[in-house]
């Protein structure tokens, strides 16, 4: 068995979840020894699609005709393209129609979560769906309270202050209108959101957002992995104010971070993200004022080991043997 992980334009993705999610597929084969490439001219008996660009829809119809097998990795629906840049609302139903015939391209396609998965029933969709978890690296996130002294040392915070973080591109979807407006709300902590997207193909109330001048406010733009990490040791609070993911992978780094963990109560959280269990859950603006509050003045329980089970769980093995009893499924087919 041999595996074409494949991802078109790269370079433009790469900073985005869907390159990280191809990064985390290499480590999890790694982990159960399944033999993979990257280039479309290798040899291969299965090829692993995680896009829905022109390409790599003929790439897959290419392989069937060949008699190969199709993976379609679907990281993306109509729900979460909504709000993301200027005239998406508009293109959604476009958008469905076509995801719809790139993914019923595949013998077997995978989603991140039964809540993705549910969605894509829905969407009339017929083949094989199964959930599995893009994962996270446990050893890479890793608490490390040097590294968290470093990081607000490099961002001129005090050991002091009490730090909101969040990351995420500057998309309505992500959650950024409210990470900003509960930074006008609470003027004595900080907030730090990292994530970068081009300005331009935004909508007028996200670049108004981004650009807003508060001293308690930072927007640092895109930064290596390295420096999540350290930030994730060095925060008080990772805030995860997303309004639709199909998992969520920012949520998984804050658990293994062993960092404390506010989501908006959603549906793709359920059922394994429980509020006051392994996380913090919030409806709605003034909730997560209020949850901020508790969480930071030390009103609330310690959530980190149960959160880093939780993450645990996902881990780049468990994922791994995940996609190897798929591919072995696919390639058993007649």
């Amino acid at each position: 068995m041999k595996v074409l992980l494949y991802t078109e334009g790269l370079k433009t993705i790469g900073k985005s979840g869907l390159g990280k999610a191809l990064k985390h597929q290499m480590k999890a084969l790694e982990e159960v020894n399944i033999p993979y490439t990257l280039n479309p001219k290798d040899d291969f008996d299965i090829i692993h699609i995680n896009f829905y660009g022109l390409r790599s829809f003929y790439l897959a119809k290419k392989a069937r005709k060949e008699g190969k097998k199709v993976v379609y990795h679907a990281h993306s629906t109509e729900e979460d393209f909504k709000n993301s840049f200027i005239g998406s609302n508009f293109l959604a139903p476009l958008f469905k129609k076509w995801i719809i015939k790139c993914y019923s391209l595949g013998d077997h396609i995978v989603t991140p979560t039964p809540y993705a998965k549910k969605l894509l029933q829905g969407y009339g969709i017929k083949k094989p769906i199964t959930a599995i978890s893009n994962g996270i690296e446990m050893s890479f996130f890793e608490k490390n309270e040097v590294a968290g002294e470093n990081f607000r040392e490099m961002y001129n915070y005090k050991k002091t202050d009490k730090i909101i973080m969040g990351v995420g591109l500057y998309i309505e979807r992500k959650g950024i209108l409210d990470f900003v407006e509960l930074a006008k709300r609470l003027p004595e902590y900080e907030f730090i959101w990292f994530g970068y997207s081009p300005l331009y193909a935004s909508p007028r109330k996200i670049r108004k957002a981004v650009k807003t001048n508060l001293p308690n406010l930072k927007f640092p733009g895109y930064v290596d992995p390295a420096i999540i990490r350290s930030a994730l040791s060095g925060v008080n609070l990772y805030l995860f104010p997303t309004l639709e993911e199909t998992e969520g992978i920012p949520a998984l780094e804050a658990l293994a971070s062993k960092q404390n963990l506010l989501v908006r109560d959603i549906p793709v959280f359920h059922p394994w993200l429980k509020d006051s269990i392994n996380c913090f859950k919030a409806k709605n603006i003034d909730e997560f004022e209020k949850k901020i509050k508790e969480i930071l003045k030390g009103k609330t329980k310690d959530l980190s080991e149960e959160g880093y089970k939780t993450a645990h769980r996902k881990n780049m093995k468990n994922v791994g043997k995940g996609l190897l009893r798929v591919y072995e499924s696919v390639l058993a087919e007649k």
